[in-house]
């Protein structure tokens, strides 16, 4: 007996210093490239996306296009699905419930965040959660309105207040800015309209808390050196030995690799999405914090086929043209992995 209390007494200290809850997450954007709902939408510009129109897409399609996403989600964080997801290009509310409880999804308690945004194809975001995981404090759509262009109808920014299991806050922001397809030079100014109000909207998050942790992801149809980001929203590159600046961009380091990127334009591979963190998720002492502090693109083997034009790889999408193929995306998901050191 005297023994066994002598043993603890000496391991006492070390049992005290171990006593910290640390829990992982994983945080996901995918571009899921236009999930429609087959039914058509008096209101909204579908007619593609239903079985009467360009794209003859039938409900067999969209449930081979949600299980296709399902596939990626349950492969991406090895034995556990994320825990966070984020998605552009979805349709409305039901392409959502279809992932979550239609799919290989259904057992991971998945529940979803949506709002109907006013852009005239109909295309949202979204957030999917696990509810065992984490739970929504408040949520909110940002609507945007060009002052430039006051009759506009734009993709709403989506806004999340995440709790995790061991209260650590997340701030998480959805986007989906406006596309280079009407030019490059004629739409900057819609997506320097976009940073301007993710800028306003974290500043105020800094005000009030200035370690408040931020996450700002989605696709930005700009690329991280670009004015709207690294000028407006003032998102630096990370830097091991200086991360003093609020807002880092972990995507800036695919950048100075060779060809390397979520998504292909003829044959550069470039980040039009982004991973933008508070410096707050950088810090070692803080009580959550981004493993080994860089986001990763997913590049499955599955999600990529041959170039023949180009040459290398490309994305595997649902059309080639305008012939089905029944892939996945035009763009690749990435993430951050988060690891919570909150005490009990």
């Amino acid at each position: 007996m005297n023994k066994a209390i002598l043993i603890l007494f000496l391991f006492l200290p070390y049992l005290s210093f171990n006593q910290i809850d640390t829990t992982n997450y994983c945080i996901v954007f995918y571009n899921v490239e236009n999930i429609f709902d087959p039914k058509d939408d008096s209101l909204k510009n579908d007619d593609a996306f239903t079985p009467t129109g360009m794209n003859h897409w039938t409900f067999s399609k969209f449930t081979k296009k949600i299980n296709n996403i399902s596939k990626v989600f349950l492969a991406i964080n090895g034995w556990e699905p994320p825990d966070v997801i984020g998605v552009a290009e979805i349709e409305n509310a039901f392409v959502l419930e279809r992932i979550c409880y239609h799919t290989a999804l259904r057992k991971y308690n998945y529940s979803f965040v949506h709002y109907d945004s006013p852009d005239n194809r109909g295309v949202d975001v979204g957030l999917l959660y696990r509810k065992d995981k984490v739970k929504i404090d408040t949520s909110c759509p940002i609507p945007i309105i060009f002052p430039f262009e006051p009759q506009s109808k734009n993709r709403d920014i989506l806004y999340t207040k995440v709790i995790t299991r061991t209260d650590d806050t997340l701030h998480i922001f959805i986007n989906h800015w406006t596309s280079r397809y009407s030019g490059y030079a004629a739409t900057i100014p819609k997506r320097n309209h976009y940073a301007q109000v993710i800028k306003e909207f974290t500043d105020s998050l800094f005000a009030k808390t200035p370690n408040a942790n931020i996450i700002i992801t989605g696709d930005f149809n700009d690329y991280p050196s670009d004015e709207s980001i690294s000028e407006i929203l003032e998102a630096a590159p990370y830097k091991e030995d200086n991360h003093l600046h609020k807002l880092n961009n972990l995507m800036y380091r695919f950048s100075l690799m060779n060809n390397v990127g979520s998504h292909k334009n003829a044959d550069f591979w470039g980040c039009l999405d982004q991973m933008i963190v508070s410096s707050s998720l950088l810090e070692d002492n803080n009580s959550i914090i981004i493993t080994e502090k860089r986001a990763e693109i997913f590049q499955g083997d599955f999600l990529l086929i041959p170039d023949e034009k180009y040459g290398g790889v490309k994305n595997f999408r649902t059309y080639l043209g305008p012939r089905y193929i029944g892939g996945f995306a035009d763009h690749l998901p990435i993430l951050i992995r988060l690891k919570s050191q909150s005490k009990k």
